[in-house]
């Protein structure tokens, strides 16, 4: 076989696999189609109360950290600023649609090891655990100061779970 043939079969395999993976996405959203879209943070946050930086990872389904919610925006991974009000928590995300979780759809906080692509150090991930619009969804978080974030959490939420 001629090398052009054999980098013609490697090129067709690469184009092959590709295609599949973006028809593997659009299908994981085509299945997740019923749950709902995130809240806005409301315009009227008063600015004074605890922030947060760090990374968003990813949210999953309740319980499931292997299944990644990919619509709504919340299937990719950048930076977030966390804020904690007494009505709920406050996700701004870089590049990506914002969220708000009301303080009552917050089913807990714990930490993790891991979740879909992402492993860290014992108990380096924060996750809130919430419910999106009748969906149990868990949300992970690579926080710059963790033990900070999920005191100011705890106070607020008042439901802190044993770390996993």
């Amino acid at each position: 076989m001629s090398k052009d043939v054999s980098t013609l079969i490697v090129i067709g395999l690469v184009v092959l696999l590709l295609g599949l993976m973006v028809a593997g996405w659009y299908a994981r959203k085509r299945r997740q189609s019923h749950i709902g879209v995130p809240l806005q943070p409301p315009a009227d946050l008063p600015s004074e109360h605890p922030s947060f930086s760090g990374k968003y990872v990813s949210t999953t389904l309740g319980c499931d950290q292997l299944n990644r919610v990919a619509v709504h925006s919340l299937g990719f991974r950048g930076n977030c600023t966390i804020e904690v009000h007494p009505a709920g928590v406050a996700v701004f995300r870089a590049g990506e649609r914002d969220i708000w979780i009301p303080r009552d759809d917050v089913r807990g906080i714990a930490r993790a090891t891991w979740t879909i692509d992402r492993v860290v150090e014992k108990n380096g991930l924060q996750m809130i655990e919430w419910t999106l619009d009748g969906t149990a969804v868990d949300s992970y978080f690579r926080m710059d100061d963790p033990e900070a974030c999920e005191k100011v959490l705890a106070g607020v939420v008042g439901n802190e779970r044993e770390s996993q």
